[in-house]
């Protein structure tokens, strides 16, 4: 699990040495590659990966899992349940943060597979001019060979990525090792205080290198999103043993190459190598880079999957790729969006540098975010002293808005992009969960309660037919339209009646002891809930064989299953904007459909449908 979380988790973080130490000490930024102004770099660059993922994420923000799954919308689920929130409420406030700061990572899904592999392919630059028509054709082809083999899932992907991983940090660790031991001079920037210094020296230069010096840190927010995939243990273990030291290594390297040769600042991890060894380099840099992609296409899916079961997306088409980790899977619809946006990107900014300007204004501000749910979670969770985690979130928050303003001036640049794709995911999600419960409104408005409907039955010469069928229903207390529609116009009740109630809770996965809740309601009827966590496909017909133990038997073949289907039609009601009404109804013709989301057997359904005005 360790070398599979090597290759899928660490891919991010682990290639950041590509162009973090040129852009820092890039010309664009008006500094000299002086021995203080490197020493003041390598400082910051050593420092925020102490601070930022070493302590911030790996010892504390990993702690705030929901069941094991990580992630943005699993933060947001722990501090903000969504059945116990109203619109205007201050957990209502705290969700709407959650979810904007969740979109933005896939603006960093888009950025982050295209300045990688992009910034690798750039070193056949450095070995020979000639190479230089055909980085772009390149970059786009190993960008469509990347995404052509997501559906062979994180695990075979781990398997292959893993070994070549660790082949990455080793020789990231091997070229550092080989410059610092010329210069160990460069170690003194283990100092703080040359970072202080630093700032103090290059006054509002200084601090805007702040937003290269982010680029080493990028990656954190997908480590935790992946955590359900691997768990903690296996995480933790590769950063401290093996990931962290060869990056420190491989920066201080970098860092002792400029002190020689001030010169080397433009491609100072290329110029690290031995002529001989350069082509090899890029070749596994390039391997490197898809690698890294893989961290953020993972957690892209992940967050995707999320925000589905807990009703902030409409229902996509989701593949499980392992037969026992239930957190890997791939989604065809975000994976081929994903491919289509970094191809824009390498054809739009065509050069690493322009799209570093793109990057960090997503995960910084995702990071700002972070710390102040995990305030919520470690206050109203954990129980800690407010003056503890006042404490430790304002510590966490001087980094965290350091790093985010000197990022925000990448806007006019390209960091309006990231932007621009979150905001579209979190018009969509805010939406969708927004339409959804005004539809619950209305249907609520003209559902009968069950208790009237079983009075109604009391004296019916309704004709009952052989067999079961299985009417589903988000309101557990009212009574199933399709049933209603099907008793008006086909005059027929079933001789056993399921109302079926799916919810999902906030938390990964329910146990099955708690997955199945039945009621006897009299005249043959039963109610019957199926509860499932965030990282659960529901099964309809598995989950009823379930009911078994609890006296509920039936057989499958003689089994239907109706289901309400509404024709959602825009109008000016109370609720959302118009246009926003016509995004929902758009939204949901073109959801999955219910039966196969619930894995209905498709020749037992029966779909009756209304109209319903938003």
């Amino acid at each position: 699990m360790a070398l599979a979380a090597l290759g899928v988790v660490y891919g991010d973080i682990g290639t950041s040495p590509l162009y973090a130490i040129r852009e820092s000490l890039g010309e664009h930024y008006g500094l000299s590659a002086g021995r203080e102004n490197v020493l003041g770099v390598l400082s910051l660059i050593f420092w925020a990966l102490i601070i930022v993922i070493s302590i911030k994420y790996l010892t504390y923000v990993m702690r705030a899992d929901n069941r094991g799954e990580g992630g943005m919308i699993a933060l947001t689920a722990l501090v903000a349940p969504a059945r116990r929130m109203r619109p205007g409420s201050r957990r209502w406030t705290l969700v709407l943060v959650g979810l904007f700061g969740a979109a933005l990572l896939y603006g960093d899904s888009m950025i982050t597979p295209a300045i990688s592999v992009l910034s690798a392919v750039e070193g056949l630059k450095v070995a020979t001019p000639l190479f230089e028509p055909y980085v772009i054709p390149i970059v786009i082809a190993i960008l469509v060979a990347l995404f052509a083999v997501q559906s062979r899932g994180t695990a075979g992907i781990g398997k292959v990525f893993g070994p070549v991983t660790f082949l990455w940090f080793t020789t990231l660790g091997a070229l550092g090792l080989y410059q610092i031991v010329q210069r160990p001079s460069v170690l003194a920037a283990v100092n703080p205080l040359y970072g202080v210094e630093f700032f103090a020296r290059n006054g509002w230069p200084g601090y805007l290198v702040l937003g290269s010096v982010f680029l080493v840190v990028t990656g954190g927010e997908a480590l935790y999103a992946d955590m359900g995939h691997f768990g903690k243990k296996p995480i933790r273990f590769t950063w401290f043993a093996l990931v962290l030291p060869a990056l420190i290594l491989n920066y201080f390297g970098q860092g002792a190459l400029i002190l020689g040769n001030p010169a080397a600042v433009e491609h100072p991890f290329f110029l690290m190598a031995p002529k001989w060894a350069l082509l090899p380099l890029v070749a596994l840099s390039t391997m490197a880079t898809v690698i890294a992609s893989q961290a953020v296409i993972s957690g892209a899916f992940s967050l995707t999957r999320q925000a589905v079961q807990l009703g902030y997306l409409p229902r996509l088409h989701i593949e499980h790729t392992s037969d026992r980790q239930i957190g890997q899977i791939y989604i065809p619809s975000i994976n081929w969006l994903l491919m289509l946006a970094c191809i824009g990107l390498v054809l739009g900014f065509r050069s690493s540098t322009n799209l570093a300007a793109a990057y960090g204004v997503a995960v910084t501000t995702d990071m700002v975010f972070t710390s102040i749910l995990f305030a919520f979670v470690a206050r109203a969770r954990f129980g800690w002293a407010p003056w503890k985690v006042g404490l430790l979130i304002a510590g966490f928050l001087v980094v965290d808005v350091g790093f985010w303003g000197a990022n925000l001036v990448k806007i006019p640049n390209g960091g309006w992009f990231p932007l621009v794709i979150a905001g579209a995911f979190f018009v969509a999600m805010t939406t969708w969960k927004t339409g959804r419960q005004i539809l619950a409104d209305r249907l609520q408005g003209r559902t009968l309660p069950i208790k009237l409907f079983l009075a109604d039955l009391e004296g019916s010469r309704y004709t009952r037919v052989a067999g079961t069928a299985v009417y589903m229903y988000g309101n557990p207390e009212g009574t199933p339209p399709a049933l209603l529609h099907n008793l008006m116009h086909n005059k027929v009740l079933h001789e056993r009646v399921v109302l079926l109630t799916v919810e999902t809770d906030e938390i990964p996965v329910v146990d099955d002891d708690q997955r199945v809740t039945v009621s006897e309601l009299g005249h043959g009827l039963h109610r019957v809930v199926l509860r499932y966590g965030f990282k659960e496909d529901p099964d309809i017909p598995l989950g009823l064989e379930q009911a078994r133990t609890h006296g509920l038997v039936f057989k499958p073949m003689e089994t239907s299953y109706f289901l309400g289907r509404e024709t959602l039609i825009a109008s000016k009601n109370p609720g959302m904007a118009l246009w926003r009404e016509h995004l929902f109804s758009v939204m949901s013709r073109n959801a999955r459909s219910a039966t196969s989301f619930f894995g209905l057997p498709p020749n037992r359904v029966v779909e009756l449908g209304a109209q319903i005005e938003l």
